[in-house]
């Protein structure tokens, strides 16, 4: 079977890009069926860190249930579990 470059669309940035005939012919050895629907870098992107794609995290202010310190934290706390300021988590390491 012989492949040819095909310009794709990327559905996260819209930008076009190549699937070359050598990764057509991967994606055939591999047996995989769909195309890429992703460019390289919004790949690597959402491999390297892409579940907050670019936006900033959201934070959460509670107070360390060791010291009294208001922090702030990355998940949303539970009643159920203590929550740590930094320097109590890593003195309880």
């Amino acid at each position: 079977m012989s492949f040819e470059d095909k310009t794709l669309v990327c559905k996260e940035c819209g930008n076009e890009f190549i699937f070359t005939a050598g990764e057509q012919e991967f994606y055939a050895e591999k047996g995989f069926e769909n195309e890429p629907q992703r460019c390289k870098s919004c790949r690597s992107n959402r491999r390297s860190g892409g579940r907050n794609s670019g936006r900033p995290r959201e934070m959460h202010t509670v107070v360390c249930a060791d010291c009294g310190a208001e922090t702030q934290v990355p998940f949303m706390p539970r009643n159920d579990r203590p929550v740590y300021c930094r320097d109590c988590f890593e003195s309880r390491r």
